[in-house]
């Protein structure tokens, strides 16, 4: 954490309301980056905040050149893929898959009787070209595996659940191909405040689904459903975060910005048309 003396807050440069649409098949998504009102934001291609009735899912579909990070809010998913892993995500937990060279797969929700919809977030970054064409891999951690930190110590108004990457001294065992950390912020009171540190130069957003905060010292207030992107100006160290209801509750993601292009044909993310024709070749 930086000291008082030190630390320099960002602020919201952005703010894109994410509006609940139909995807797959009979899911709803709200849908913030990778929308017409935030197109790219590297190194990240979209976010969904989704919402998986009975009957609804996302069958087998393919994906090159990203990894995916879903991460369970409530409920529970299955998912299968052509290489034969096959796992369930409970309410908590987080599957980061790497895509690599590419995968088929599946992602389906579980329903039992008095159990919640399944509800979370899906997070698509893109690879450093280096790694585009790397074998796919998974790193999968349940709820109980994930590191917290408290900044105001474990009586305090605020949990972080540390994903990846490092908040007060607590880091995660996951290791992303290319920089990108990802916190689940709990504030249990209106007026809990924190200050988290972030990469300098690091792309950097918020997602709130519940609840509402204040940004920088004399931001205004942001709700529900809002994506906002944090500016990254020189010597801003990290960002300020103070609850302004109960029970609030959103994502801070940051991510090493990639100096790539990025070529995208629906699951497919490489950085040139013609690794997308040699994609769809491969797949076809």
């Amino acid at each position: 954490m930086a000291s008082s003396t030190t630390a320099r807050s960002r602020n919201v440069i952005k703010k894109v309301l994410a509006v609940e649409t139909v995807e797959g098949v009979g899911a709803r998504v709200r849908r913030s980056i990778g929308s017409m009102s935030l197109r790219n934001l590297t190194p990240f291609l979209m976010l969904d905040h989704f919402h998986v009735s009975k009957g609804a899912g996302f069958p087998d579909h393919p994906h090159r050149g990203q990894a995916t990070v879903t991460y369970m809010l409530e409920g529970s998913s299955r998912h299968e893929d052509s290489a034969g892993h096959a796992g369930t995500i409970e309410t908590g937990g987080v599957q980061w898959m790497c895509a690599g060279k590419g995968i088929l797969h599946a992602e389906m929700p579980v329903h039992a009787p008095g159990a919640p919809d399944p509800r979370g977030l899906q997070l698509w970054v893109d690879l450093p070209k280096q790694y585009k064409m790397v074998e796919p891999s998974y790193q999968e951690l349940g709820s109980n595996a994930i590191p917290t930190a408290y900044p105001g110590g474990p009586d305090g108004p605020i949990k972080v659940k540390v994903i990846s990457g490092k908040s007060h001294g607590i880091e995660s065992p996951v290791r992303p191909l290319g920089g990108c950390w990802f916190l689940h912020v709990t504030m249990e009171k209106s007026g809990a405040t924190m200050f988290q540190d972030i990469p300098l130069g690091w792309t950097a957003f918020v997602y709130i689904w519940k609840g509402a905060i204040k940004i920088g010292n004399i931001g205004p207030v942001h709700d529900s459903f809002h994506t906002l992107v944090l500016s990254n100006a020189e010597g801003e160290t990290g960002v300020h975060l103070t609850a302004v209801e109960d029970d609030t509750q959103f994502v801070l993601i940051a991510g090493e910005p990639l100096d790539q292009t990025v070529f995208q044909y629906g699951p497919f993310v490489m950085t040139n048309r013609e690794e997308v024709q040699q994609t769809l070749l491969d797949c076809g």
